[in-house]
């Protein structure tokens, strides 16, 4: 089969395509021919060497998948051969089939495509955790999303208005409020010019946000800190910005905010029972039609360093997809 292959850290271009050995069935496993993987920023740090957890050399990039299962180990009884599945595996999706557990798929809903199943896991999965768990977002309150139109941060969109809050989305440029906009938001924020506290005070007769969430980072971070509301919660998501701020104390504590981390991995590692629940809370809603997951590029398996490209320069809206069939 067919895999791209990270064997040393740098740019995507270093990444090579080759024939390796299939993977080899395990107990309690399945094996599933990729059809579609969806790439994460992670992804695009990885290869590079910067995120906290690196798989060992070679890896493949691509965290999240959707497939076909096409073996099924013998002690397997809940899965059969043909079964549309999608699930995220942090690595290794790049790939034309994967090995894994049984017990880390889920079922492609008939009316999801395979790109929209690839590309749900991470980022709804995390903007879920974040609003839900961490920020315990209410009917009513106020959510800016920055970073509106990229993967998570459009899920939080999504899922803040299903959630019942009123939502501020703020990016870059008007084509990717644009897309916000038809996803739900409410009102709209173009940060392009470096300003966003003095947007977000004037819309919300100077209280603030109630919750902000920031994937981005960077010197947004402290203009976050400056207009958010009395008790309110600054989510940690991100930092595709690229420079990690530092936090002024003086604020969580004029603000009597909270500041709050959202590592989505480790709480599916440490809770799983509780991430399970909140997946199968993310499937009603797409199943109710509150949430409808945008691919905003789709790229061949060939062009992998394109679609990894897209995401490091910050050109994605909605989720990149690499279909492998």
């Amino acid at each position: 089969m067919r895999a791209v292959l990270c064997k040393s850290f740098g740019p995507a271009e270093n990444l090579q395509m080759e024939e390796v050995p299939n993977p080899q069935l395990q107990p309690g496993g399945v094996i599933v021919d990729v059809h579609a993987s969806a790439l994460n920023f992670p992804d695009v740090l990885m290869i590079q060497g910067k995120y906290q957890s690196q798989p060992d050399f070679p890896f493949s990039p691509g965290g999240e998948f959707a497939g076909v299962i096409s073996e099924v180990a013998a002690d397997v009884t809940n899965w059969q051969v043909g079964d549309e599945v999608f699930g995220g595996t942090g690595s290794g999706c790049f790939a034309e089939k994967i090995s894994l557990p049984g017990a880390a798929l889920r079922v492609k809903p008939t009316n999801m495509t395979f790109a929209q199943a690839a590309g749900i896991s991470t980022t709804y999965g995390t903007s879920y955790y974040a609003l839900k768990q961490r920020a315990q977002l209410k009917a009513g309150e106020t959510l800016l999303v920055l970073g509106a139109a990229g993967g998570v941060g459009l899920a939080a969109v999504e899922l803040g208005k299903a959630m019942g809050a009123r939502v501020i989305a703020a990016a870059s440029s008007p084509e990717k409020l644009a897309v916000a906009q038809k996803t739900g938001a409410d009102d709209l924020i173009d940060y392009s010019d470096g300003v966003l506290k003095d947007k977000v005070k004037a819309l919300t007769d100077g209280r603030g946000a109630d919750v902000i969430y920031d994937p981005v980072g960077g010197a947004l971070f402290d203009q976050c800190m400056r207009c958010i509301n009395w008790y309110g919660r600054v989510l940690v998501v991100g930092f595709v910005g690229g420079d990690i701020p530092k936090l002024a104390t003086n604020l969580v504590l004029l603000k009597s905010c909270q500041v709050v981390g959202v590592f989505y991995g480790a709480f599916s590692a440490r809770l799983p029972a509780d991430a399970k629940e909140n997946f199968a809370e993310i499937m009603q809603m797409f199943e109710d039609g509150k949430i409808n997951p945008l691919v905003g590029k789709e790229f061949a398996f060939e062009s992998y360093a394109s679609a990894l490209n897209c995401l490091q320069e910050r050109q994605a809206i909605g989720k990149v997809v690499v279909n492998i069939v």
